[in-house]
């Protein structure tokens, strides 16, 4: 009797449609949370939020007016939405290069440079307002 060779096939995936309304919305807030514990994982995330506690405190003894309180809320949320998509990006890039390539290392790099111009930005509005010139 000829052996026979059994191949396998791919385990079968089940693609459940998104939902529409307010059932959609509902998913993209899970969506975002689980997000944003994703990044609460990342030291740097953790970091920034520190700072952002410290500058409330520094605007709290300033004395600083409204729209500083919301430039600054404002620019904390970009660094926190511009370490999320560098995270995504290590991420996305550990998963497609497990191996070093350079085209890893410059996508990382990139994603690195966006939030290390997004925190200079905000520590250059963050230290206007305190020493007074805004």
């Amino acid at each position: 009797m000829p052996d026979r060779q059994v191949t396998q096939q791919p385990p079968q995936t089940t693609v459940i449609p998104p939902r529409g309304g307010l059932l959609h919305v509902v998913d993209a807030a899970g969506y975002s949370l689980a997000g944003l514990r994703r990044l609460w994982a990342e030291t740097a995330a953790r970091l920034e939020l520190a700072g952002a506690a410290g500058v409330a405190l520094g605007f709290a003894l300033r004395g600083a007016d409204t729209w500083h309180w919301l430039g600054a809320l404002a620019l904390f949320a970009l660094v926190l939405a511009t370490e999320a998509i560098n995270t995504a990006i290590e991420v996305l890039t550990d998963r497609i290069s497990p191996e070093w390539s350079q085209m890893a290392k410059d996508a990382k790099d990139l994603g690195s440079l966006a939030v290390g111009l997004v925190l200079i930005l905000t520590a250059g509005f963050v230290g206007a307002v305190l020493v007074g010139a805004i």
